[in-house]
Order: C-alpha cells, then sequence, then structure tokens
C-alpha cells in the first residue's frame, strides 16, 4: 500500500511538472513574440522620429534662429536670442487700444491682433492675424536700429474669406 502511494505522488509530482514544463514553454513563447512586436513597434516610432526631426528641420530652414548669414547682421548688438527680441517687439504692437497698426483691416468680431510669428530673416517676418473669428497673414519687413528700436511696416497682407 505505502508502495502505491508513493508511485502515485511519483506519477503525480511527474505530470505536474510537465504541465508547468509545458505551460512556461507557452508562457515564454508568449513573452518572446510579445517582445518581438515590441522591437518592430520601437523600430517603426524611432523611424517616425526621425521623419519628424527631418521634416522640422526644414520647416525651420526658413527662420531667423537657423540663417547664419541674417544673424551676422546682429551681432554688434549683443542680443542673446535676436529672433525672441524682434518678435517680443511686434507683439507689443498689440498693445495699442483698437486694431493693431500694422493690420490694414478693421476687426468685425473684436480688434485684429498678431497671434504667430515668424522672424524669417534680418528684413521679414510672417505673422498671422485674427479677431477672434476673421484670419489673415501679412508680411512685415522691420528694420532693428542700432539702439535697438525696431520700425515695422507691412508689405503684403490677405485676410481669408473662408473666415467669413
Amino acid at each position: 500500500m505505502k508502495k502505491n502511494i508513493f508511485l502515485y505522488l511519483f506519477v503525480f509530482a511527474t505530470l505536474i511538472a510537465l504541465w508547468l514544463f509545458v505551460s512556461s514553454g507557452k508562457l515564454a513563447d508568449a513573452l518572446n513574440q510579445k517582445v518581438t512586436n515590441l522591437k518592430a513597434k520601437e523600430t517603426m516610432l524611432l523611424d517616425s522620429i526621425q521623419k519628424l526631426n527631418i521634416k522640422i528641420l526644414d520647416v525651420q530652414h526658413f527662420s531667423l534662429e537657423n540663417n547664419d548669414y541674417a544673424l551676422e547682421n546682429f551681432d554688434h548688438l549683443n542680443l542673446e536670442s535676436p529672433e525672441r527680441y524682434i518678435a517680443d517687439k511686434l507683439l507689443e504692437t498689440n498693445e495699442s487700444k483698437g486694431d493693431n497698426l500694422l493690420i490694414p483691416y478693421e476687426g468685425m468680431e473684436g480688434h485684429f491682433k498678431i497671434n504667430k510669428i515668424n522672424v524669417l530673416n534680418h528684413k521679414w517676418i510672417l505673422a498671422e492675424f485674427t479677431d477672434g473669428k476673421h484670419w489673415g497673414e501679412a508680411v512685415i519687413e522691420y528694420e532693428l536700429k542700432d539702439d535697438l528700436g525696431i520700425d515695422f511696416r507691412t508689405e503684403k497682407h490677405l485676410l481669408y474669406s473662408a473666415t467669413f
């Protein structure tokens, strides 16, 4: 009788060991599949990041920050960030009552104010303006003087008709 109990225990222990071996193999296969899927996803995401970085470099090509030739014009002024200084001065034109004087339109839903700025080089700025409902864009020429004063002059402008 004692012999049969040991035989049954041995068979039961063997079955448990076999079950653990098979299930751990399936678990290992499932984990390996997850690792493979995650590596493929990582590769795809790294490729996407690389494509976005290239796109960002293309977009930033036309900005004062990345234009060494244009930045040379401001070396003697000792400005830490000429682009930020120019953008701040342009935004200060929004502080006047009523419409911004650089925008040749009268606001219909409010006052036209400049809300986005892209300093292209040492002469031109692209600016977007809005009154909250209507939108437009302008090319603004500027001159940064030695005394750090800036003269702005609107060269071209448009108001999008789709916003009416």
